[in-house]
């Protein structure tokens, strides 16, 4: 049900489902709730930005035989582990990445394919990094701004102590998102 959902959620708005997607992992792996339940989709769908009726309607109707096809599509592709990822030039040459992967090995498959490609630059400072991510962990965090782990984790806990991050700690480790100002 998830990965249909998620298909569900590419029909509706195809920029909003990556934050749809962060949204269930959080409640999966933070929340430790079953994401094959409605209320924990609709809930996901609620906070992503979507539209949870719409999302219900085509979760009913065309997703299932989307994610299907998607299926079919990594068979006869030869998917056999998950992530893969594929990165084509316009020539039909391909790079294929197997599993989670450090950055550098998908920045060479990409250089492989495109020789000029260059790296766009990002505004890196914590402002930046939560406008465009809604919740971060630390190593995430680090590798955006190119920096250990432990100052990552040690910036974040300042910034929470400021009050402009909240830090939500299970056993499996910490997330911080953006302060709410609703409360």
């Amino acid at each position: 049900p998830p990965s249909i959902a998620f298909k569900a959620a590419q029909m509706q708005d195809n920029e909003t489902d990556v934050f749809f997607l962060r949204e269930l992992r959080e409640i999966v792996f933070l929340q430790k709730k079953n994401i094959e339940k409605w209320e924990h989709i609709a809930t996901a769908a609620k906070k992503a930005g979507l539209d949870a009726a719409q999302l219900k309607t085509d979760f009913d109707g065309n997703a299932k035989s989307f994610f299907e096809e998607d299926l079919e599509l990594a068979k006869s592709y030869g998917v056999r582990g998950f992530p893969t990822m594929f990165f084509l030039d316009n020539s039909g040459n391909s790079e294929i990445v197997y599993g989670s992967k450090p950055y550098a090995f998908y920045e060479t498959a990409v250089l492989k394919l495109h020789l000029t490609a260059t790296k766009s630059e990002y505004g890196k400072n914590w402002e930046m990094i939560f406008s465009n991510y809604r919740s971060l962990t630390a190593k995430e965090f680090s590798e955006l701004l190119g920096i250990p782990k432990a100052e990552s984790e040690k910036q974040l806990n300042e910034l929470v102590t400021k009050g402009n991050l909240e830090k939500l700690t299970t056993k499996n480790g910490a997330i911080w998102t953006i302060k709410s100002t609703d409360r």
